[in-house]
């Protein structure tokens, strides 16, 4: 039997977050970051084979009143995109208000140097915790 993950995704014009879950424990931890490149569909393609993953879920950002930005069309877009180089794989999105924010929080009380990259990483975690948590309110 096959036991799939769930990867999560931080989408920013230059670097993408990753973060993953598998489907038993659902406790989501950072994973990586990837460059935000011509390679990037490719890439996320590889560790969905990697990782044996079964779901996708992006960060959608939202404004202040709930309502879709330029930045939420981008990720739309890259969604849309995504969808067709890994078409298997069913990708949700889930509200990111505030995940980058709370990222670099916990990095600065943990009084250690760190990168953007790392907060990257760490916002999908909360993306993807976000998720998991939702879906586990739902469930009855």
């Amino acid at each position: 039997m096959t036991i799939n993950n769930i990867l999560s995704l931080d989408v920013g014009e230059k670097r993408i977050g990753v973060a993953r879950a598998g489907v038993v424990a659902l406790l989501a931890q950072p994973q990586t970051t990837l460059l935000n490149d011509a390679l990037v569909f490719n890439n996320i393609a590889r560790l969905t084979e990697e990782l044996q993953v079964s779901e996708i879920i992006v960060g959608l950002p939202r404004n202040i009143n709930d309502e879709d930005t330029e930045q939420t069309r981008y990720i739309r877009r890259f969604a849309d995109s995504l969808k067709s180089e890994v078409s298997s794989i069913i990708i949700h999105f889930q509200d990111e208000a505030n995940t980058s924010q709370k990222a670099k929080a916990e990095l600065q009380e943990r009084n250690k140097p760190y990168e953007k990259a790392d907060i990257d990483a760490l916002a999908a975690t909360y993306i993807l915790q976000d998720f998991i948590d939702t879906r586990k309110g739902s469930v009855k």
